[in-house]
């Protein structure tokens, strides 16, 4: 009865309009149909079609229902799910404001320049450029400490600074993305749908 859920779930995203859906992984349910050797199963079948319907749906609708999808692997989006998929957003600016956010009153992060400098990273290779970022103001700080010879009261520890430009810089230099393996793929994709807009 998966289909009957996706049903339910639309409906509800429609009562409770302006909502958002959000599909993470949707790979793992709107594949290409058949590709490399698979068979669909009847059920799977049902879910996919069921929730195209429901896509179809809302653009003849007037509720405010917003559906974002994610994917480490576009390619293998069946060719149906991806004409109603209208717009591909780049969320990396996104993600990079969310787990490296600007602290009051200090240096403006650049965060426009990480997301130059950060295509063809995965969300996890985001997490962990933003965690090895993060961990530059704790590593001074325990240098620091290290070469004082004296030991320091808990209550007389220095505060972790924030994360600086230099900091973000040593990060990059430090991270590679997993899926440069997929590059050409990629590319490929944006190539072909990447600012596809629907007439």
């Amino acid at each position: 009865d998966s289909e009957k859920l996706i049903k339910v779930l639309f409906d509800l995203a429609r009562h409770h309009a302006p909502s958002t859906i959000f599909l993470d992984e949707i790979d793992a349910i709107i594949s290409q149909r058949g590709g490399e050797g698979r068979s669909e199963h009847e059920a799977s079948r049902r879910l996919k079609t069921e929730l195209l319907i429901q896509m179809d749906g809302l653009t003849r609708s007037d509720e405010l229902v917003f559906v974002l999808a994610a994917t480490n692997l576009p390619w293998e989006l069946d060719a149906a799910m991806l004409r109603r998929l209208e717009k591909r957003p780049e969320a990396r600016k996104a993600m990079f404001e969310e787990l490296l956010p600007q602290q009051h009153g200090e240096e403006a992060l650049p965060y426009d320049i990480l997301v130059e400098r950060s295509e063809g990273y995965s969300g996890s290779d985001i997490r962990l450029l933003c965690k090895e970022a993060a961990m530059q103001p704790l590593r001074r700080l325990m240098a620091v400490l290290e070469d004082n010879q004296e030991v320091v009261p808990e209550d007389e520890l220095p505060n972790v600074g924030p994360v600086t430009s230099d900091d973000i810089e040593t990060a990059l230099r430090n991270t590679r993305p997993s899926a440069h393996l997929h590059a050409h793929r990629y590319e490929k994709f944006n190539t072909d749908y990447g600012s596809q807009i629907l007439r």
